[in-house]
């Protein structure tokens, strides 16, 4: 408030400081993310309220202009996440040019945006078979394609995708900014394959902070690994040394999955039978057959079908994931009910031994609650580790 407050009052120039030369002052709620680091941001990150996330097709073969546009993408991330504008900028340039920024973010502050990057199957290997950019054998066995779980009613234009980014932030025009600049900086060499807004984070990294809900209702993520567990995310989140490739050390890998709600079926079902299939209590979020949200879970008070028992890592031999799940809603299928959901990512330090075997499990056995779900977009991406430093660039290691 007081931001916008001074913006108003001082005209032109206090609403180009928000957005333009990044210096400030910021609200702590609006602050800047670090982009430099050891591990990209987004992923143990404070999660932020909105969520745009894209991925791309890479239309060039020309190797040097992948990695140009790699290296553009990246100068053009760090700046944005700052609370700076691309380039120079989206105004006081030529007036016969268009500007490096499309502007929409001008006198808005950071938003704690995140930008984290990742790359899919496909770009080591397209579905001819094609080694477009002399990088298939480098392709890390973790970044395993996803099996068709039973269940899946996939639509291939929501799904797969040779490059994503996620782009997380507390201000959702904020979120589509960001994006809008990587894409337009693309042009030409890469084209958005889908998208997806999201809102509502339905899980958390920290576990202080209020647990979020999904859109039947129930808070979710309560168990979640936590972004300053340092001893979880090296077992479970980040790829160690010994992992392999060299050049995924310290990145994670990625699945999306955008899970259709049946909302309208769902809020005709009865309180206890909406309970029972959780395994939770809806108001307070308490384990079954305990009063509180962060009870320790007794899976054998639940029902053999509850969700949280199918899902906990005891019934999975030990398998954690971290969540960073959005809602959302893209009006209505025609109809008449809400196309609407889950908008669900999921990082692990290797694929076949996080997602995979968990929802092999969950397509078989949770039965209750996948009547009133489906999987209908899937993808799988390696993210690879922190951009150092402002010689660096996203996935470097890879191409070096």
């Amino acid at each position: 408030g007081l931001a916008l407050g001074a913006a108003s009052a001082g005209g032109t120039a206090a609403a180009l400081e928000y957005g333009g030369d990044g210096t400030g002052p910021y609200p702590s709620s609006a602050a800047p993310v670090p982009f430099h680091g050891e591990h990209q941001a987004g992923i143990a990150t404070a999660v932020q309220d909105r969520l745009h996330f894209a991925a791309f097709d890479v239309l060039t073969d020309d190797r040097a202009a992948l990695e140009d546009l790699l290296r553009r993408w990246t100068r053009a991330a760090a700046r944005m996440t700052a609370g700076q504008t691309v380039g120079a900028g989206a105004v006081g340039g030529p007036g016969e040019a268009p500007p490096d920024d499309t502007g929409e973010a001008l006198g808005l502050p950071p938003s704690r945006l995140t930008l984290t990057f990742g790359l899919g199957p496909t770009l080591f290997e397209d579905g001819k078979g094609a080694d477009r950019f002399g990088i298939r054998d480098r392709r890390p066995a973790a970044l395993a394609d996803l099996p068709h779980f039973p269940g899946d009613d996939l639509d291939e234009k929501r799904s797969g995708g040779d490059l994503c980014v996620q782009a997380c932030a507390d201000d959702p025009q904020v979120a589509v900014h960001a994006v809008r600049n990587l894409a337009r900086i693309g042009f030409g060499k890469v084209a958005v394959r889908w998208s997806q807004l999201g809102f509502g984070k339905t899980s958390s990294t920290t576990p202080g902070a209020q647990t979020p809900r999904n859109l039947f209702g129930f808070k979710d993520g309560t168990r979640n690994i936590s972004g300053d567990d340092e001893t979880a995310l090296k077992r479970h989140v980040w790829v160690g040394g010994k992992d392999g490739p060299e050049w995924m050390t310290g990145g994670s890998y990625l699945v999306a999955r955008r899970i259709r709600m049946n909302i309208e079926i769902w809020d005709r079902t009865p309180l206890a039978e909406q309970e029972a299939i959780f395994g939770r209590s809806k108001g307070e979020g308490a384990p079954a057959g305990r009063k509180r949200e962060r009870d320790p879970v007794r899976l054998s008070a639940m029902a053999p079908y509850a969700h949280v028992r199918l899902a906990h890592p005891d019934s999975n031999g030990g398998v954690r994931i971290l969540r960073r799940g959005y809602n959302f809603t893209d009006g209505t299928d025609g109809l008449g009910r809400l196309e609407a959901g889950l908008f669900f990512l999921a990082y692990q330090r290797d694929v076949r031994e996080g997602f995979i075997p968990l929802q092999r499990h969950l397509a078989r056995k949770d039965t209750e609650l996948n009547e009133y779900i489906q999987h209908v977009g899937s993808a799988v991406f390696a993210v690879p580790p922190g951009v150092r430093g402002p010689d660096d660039w996203w996935a470097r290691q890879l191409f070096s």
